[in-house]
């Protein structure tokens, strides 16, 4: 695959993925850019680009999962890594050890990823009242 050239989501992809987002009362899944995400604490921790799921790690995991096969620096625009993101091998959506294997990296990146601080909320800016035309 082409980096940068991930295409939209389809339902299969979305139910597979739901299935990787753990159950954990600060966990929530929200759309972000026409595909999703799993947050915690307001900050990513796992997301959806088409067909690819990509997980944060600290450089350790990322130097490990980044050994597997088919694992790759998650960039979703062409030239515009996300760095402390990697995409989980695309192969193990349908290998026997799959899930088991992608559910463990989540877990690690959910982990890793509730340990940081809480991203702030953004306050709209007021918008400015029209002037008044005399």
């Amino acid at each position: 695959m082409e980096k940068g050239t991930f295409g939209k989501p389809t339902d299969e992809d979305k139910a597979w993925f739901a299935g990787l987002v753990p159950d954990h009362p600060d966990v929530t899944s929200r759309p972000m850019f026409g595909n999703v995400g799993g947050f915690v604490n307001g900050n990513m921790f796992l997301c959806l680009f088409g067909q690819v799921a990509a997980v944060r790690l600290d450089e350790q995991g990322r130097a490990e999962l980044l050994a597997e096969d088919g694992a790759e620096i998650f960039e979703p625009m062409a030239g515009r890594p996300m760095k402390d993101y990697v995409m989980l091998p695309p192969a193990w959506r349908s290998s026997p050890d799959g899930d088991r294997l992608a559910a463990m990296w989540v877990q690690r990146a959910l982990e890793h990823t509730a340990a940081l601080p809480p991203k702030e909320t953004k306050v709209p800016k007021e918008t400015k009242a029209p002037k008044k035309r005399r």
